[in-house]
C-alpha cells in the first residue's frame, strides 16, 4: 500500500536491469532504443496494471526514439542470480535499500554517475539517501524512489476511552508500558501493545526497538560483521516485552504473532499500539474494516533512532550508455513537474487510494516543496492523526537493516518467542545464545 504517487512510481520506476541483449546494438530499426523494464502489476490488479501500461504510452509518445518493454514483477534475491546467469535481467530493476552494496561490490550494476546531469533532479535527492546507491567512492548505481521508517501506529479511539491524550502518543517506552496498562485495563479482550515473533517479523521488531534505543543490531569493526544487540540496550527491549507480557498482563494471552496478526487486532478494535510503518493503515483500512479516522501514527518511541528502508531501481552492468540515458529519461519522468506529481495523485484519489500518508522525503529543496504542495493539495486521510510522526521525522536518525537480515531476524525470533510464551525466560542467555549464532550468520558477510 502506498500513497499517490508512491503507487504510481512503484509502477512506473520498477524496472528491470538489461535483459535480452543488454549490451549489444541498443538500436533497432528506425534508431529506436528498446528498454526492458520490471514493476508492471499483475493483471489482476486491473487498475494499476492499466495505469502503468497508460504512463509507458504516454513516456513513449512523447519519447518517440525509445520503445519500453514492461515486464511484471519487482526485484526478486531468489531468481536474480538466475535472471543475471541466463541473461534476462532487465535493463532497469527495482531493488530493496539492502540489495545496492553487495550488487555494487559484484560488480552486477552499472556505474550512472557520468549520466546523472541528464537528470537536474537527481542534484537534490538527500545525501544520506543516495548513498545508499553508491560505492566508497562516491560511484552512483542507482536512483532511490522511496524510502520509509518506523513509529508507533496507534488507535486514536482507545486512547481516549482509556484516558490518554490522542494528539500526544507515548515518546519513551516506559510511556508506552503505562499507555498499555490502562488499555488493557478496558477489559473485554483489549490488548494495550502487540508485537510479533515469527517468521522473522519478531527480529525484524526486535531491531526497530533496539535502534530506537541507541543500540545496534550488527557493527562493522574493521572489515568484519559482528553482533552488537548483546548488551544493555537488547536487554532493556526484551526485558521490557517480559515485564509487559507477565507482570502487566498488557499484551494478550494470544502470542507468536507474524504479519497479518496485528493489523488484524488493530482492525478489530481490540489493540492499542504497536511499532509499524504508515502503509499498515491502508491494509488495516482496505482488508480488516478499520477506519482512517481512527488511527494515528507517532515517533518510534525513545527517539535514538528508528529501523528504515526503501526502494530504487538500477541498470544492468551491460546495459549501454544509450540504454542507460533512456532508463534514466523512463526514470525522471516521474519526477519532472508539479503536473507530474499533481497528476499521480489525483489518479490515486480517483481510484480511492490514499494520498497524504505520512513518509520520509527522498528530496530537498524545491523538488521536495512540489511534492510537498501536490499530497497536500490531494490530502485524502487525515493529516492531524500524523502530525506527532512529521514533527518528530527530522530528529530521528533512520537506520537500515543489518547484513543477511532475514537470517539475523530468524535467530531473533526465538528470544521475542521465548520471553512472550516463557514467564521464566532468561533474557541474558537468550541474548548469549543469539549472539553465537548470528556471529556466525555474519561470518560470511564481506
Amino acid at each position: 500500500m502506498r500513497t499517490t504517487l508512491g503507487l504510481l512510481l512503484v509502477v512506473g520506476l520498477g524496472f528491470g536491469t538489461a535483459a535480452c541483449g543488454a549490451g549489444d546494438d541498443d538500436t533497432e530499426e528506425g534508431g529506436k532504443v528498446t528498454l526492458v523494464i520490471n514493476g508492471l502489476p499483475p493483471a489482476t490488479e486491473a487498475a494499476n496494471h492499466q495505469r502503468f501500461l497508460d504512463n509507458v504510452a504516454e513516456f513513449e509518445k512523447a519519447n518517440p526514439d525509445i520503445d519500453l518493454d514492461p515486464r511484471e514483477g519487482k526485484m526478486d534475491p531468489q531468481t536474480f542470480a538466475a535472471k543475471l546467469a541466463g541473461g534476462q535481467l532487465e535493463d532497469v530493476f527495482y531493488v530493496y535499500f539492502t540489495d545496492p552494496a553487495n550488487l555494487i561490490a559484484k560488480r552486477q550494476v552499472a556505474d550512472i554517475s557520468k549520466y546523472l546531469s541528464d537528470v537536474p533532479v537527481a542534484a537534490q535527492i538527500k545525501p544520506e539517501v543516495l548513498r545508499v546507491f553508491q560505492d566508497d567512492k562516491g560511484g552512483t548505481y542507482g536512483l532511490p524512489y522511496k524510502n520509509y521508517s518506523m513509529g508507533l501506529l496507534y488507535n486514536r479511539e482507545l486512547f481516549t476511552k482509556a484516558g490518554l491524550d490522542p494528539a500526544t502518543p507515548p515518546k519513551t517506552w516506559a510511556e508506552v508500558r503505562e499507555a498499555a496498562k490502562k488499555i488493557a485495563a478496558l477489559g473485554d479482550g483489549h490488548v494495550g501493545y502487540g508485537d510479533y515473533s515469527k517468521s522473522n517479523t519478531g527480529g525484524w521488531h526486535f531491531t526497530t526497538e533496539i535502534y530506537s534505543l541507541g543500540g545496534e543490531v550488527a557493527v562493522n569493526e574493521g572489515g568484519t560483521w559482528k553482533a552488537a544487540f548483546n548488551g544493555p540496550q537488547g536487554k532493556q527491549v526484551l526485558q521490557q516485552l517480559k515485564d509487559m507480557r507477565w507482570t502487566d498482563n498488557s499484551m494478550g494471552e494470544k502470542q507468536l504473532l507474524e504479519w497479518a496478526d496485528l493489523l488484524q487486532m488493530m482492525g478489530s478494535g481490540k489493540l492499542g499500539m504497536y511499532v509499524a510503518t504508515a502503509d499498515n493503515i491502508p491494509t488495516i483500512v482496505n482488508q480488516y474494516q478499520g477506519k482512517y479516522e481512527t488511527y494515528g501514527l507517532g515517533p518510534i518511541p525513545g527517539g535514538a533512532g528508528t529501523l528504515g528502508g526503501g526502494e530504487g531501481y538500477m541498470f544492468n552492468a551491460k546495459a549501454s550508455p544509450a540504454k542507460i540515458r533512456a532508463g534514466l529519461k523512463w526514470l525522471s519522468f516521474w519526477f519532472t513537474s508539479a503536473e507530474r506529481f499533481e497528476a499521480e495523485n489525483k489518479w490515486n484519489v480517483d481510484n480511492k487510494l490514499p494520498v497524504g500518508l505520512p513518509e520520509p522525503a527522498i528530496f530537498t529543496g524545491e523538488a521536495a516543496q512540489v511534492q510537498a504542495t501536490a499530497d497536500a493539495k490531494y490530502a485524502n486521510v487525515p493529516q492531524e492523526n500524523y502530525a506527532p510522526f512529521k514533527a518528530a521525522m527530522p530528529s530521528i536518525p533512520v537506520k537500515l537493516e543489518p547484513p543477511n537480515a532475514q537470517q539475523v531476524y530468524a535467530v531473533l525470533d526465538v528470544a521475542m518467542q521465548k520471553v512472550l510464551t516463557d514467564r521464566n525466560a532468561n533474557v541474558d542467555a537468550l541474548l548469549a545464545d543469539a549472539e553465537t549464532q548470528v556471529n556466525q550468520i555474519l561470518a560470511s558477510v564481506k
